[in-house]
């Protein structure tokens, strides 16, 4: 009953020196690649970059102590980022402090709705979807998430609260507000992207990502121009601990919400666990 609870108490028995070092390398190499990862699931999420940083180092302890897998890496994710950002910007302005203690009370009620789930073992249900439905819906958020990031890619700004077709329409009739050395900053980092993780097949420590955000780092400070927007100044140590501000008016509000991050996440882990699993044949 007690290493069902804490899970690490049975992993802790097969650690020896050989994967203490495999463990250690993927540590490491998984530090480097959330830090550029966070900041962008952040600024998906409509959250200051200094969040998906403190996400990134929260979420994988409590994971790794407590989650049921031995493939699964938990912490900040694309579809996830995005589904807050679509939930709470109905009801605050992206990045105001509003909307921060919405996204706190959020995630709590969808973690609990997990546990509570767990502990009843609901998680079979995820058996019966399809991975038509995974796809369809990775497929869709993935759509979903390259049109709220046009406004970066391409420099001028898109106004909030578009429909997803309304933001398509003015990007189309705005083309000619286009900055070039913002396209050609996010092209030169998406190609290095991809360059590096073709190497990076050959030579797994390569941090394909955190070498791909450098290179276009560099690419923008040798343009010099003040009008490119830059991510800022991030703030150094770890922040006070506050509670957020939970009242029922809240809870009500976002708990339908809820379920539903709730129920992406768990397919989204069981899924991705799985993938793996079947890869290196451990269940």
């Amino acid at each position: 009953m007690l290493q069902r609870i804490f899970p690490f108490l049975v992993w802790a028995k097969i650690v020896n020196k050989d994967t203490l070092k495999a463990d250690s390398m993927a540590g490491l190499t998984g530090a480097i690649i959330v830090l550029p990862q966070g900041v962008a699931f952040a600024m998906i999420a409509g959250l200051p970059p200094i969040y998906g940083l403190y996400t990134a180092m929260v979420v994988p302890i409590v994971a790794a102590l407590f989650g049921s897998s031995h493939h699964l890496i938990s912490g900040p994710n694309t579809a996830v980022s995005l589904v807050f950002f679509a939930v709470l910007s109905q009801f605050a302005a992206p990045g105001s402090a509003e909307f921060i203690q919405l996204a706190f009370v959020l995630t709590l009620i969808s973690g609990g709705i997990q546990l509570i789930m767990g502990l009843a073992r609901l998680g079979n249900l995820v058996n019966f979807v399809s991975n038509a439905v995974i796809v369809g819906f990775t497929t869709g958020a993935a759509v979903l998430i390259v049109t709220s990031q046009l406004k970066h890619v391409f420099g001028f700004e898109i106004p909030k609260g578009l429909t997803f077709i309304h933001v398509w329409e003015y990007f189309i009739y705005h083309l000619a507000n286009i900055d070039y050395k913002a396209v050609i900053i996010a092209i030169t980092t998406l190609a290095s992207a991809l360059a590096f993780k073709r190497i990076a097949k050959k030579i797994r420590w390569i941090p394909s990502l955190f070498l791909a955000m450098i290179v276009g780092s560099l690419v923008a400070y040798f343009m010099d121009d003040p009008q490119i927007k830059l991510v800022g100044e991030l703030p150094s140590g770890l922040p006070s601990f506050n509670f957020p501000q939970i009242n029922f008016e809240k809870i009500i509000l976002l708990t339908p919400s809820a379920f539903a991050v709730a129920l992406l996440g768990l397919i989204q882990a069981v899924a991705i666990a799985r993938s793996i699993a079947n890869k290196s044949h451990q269940m």
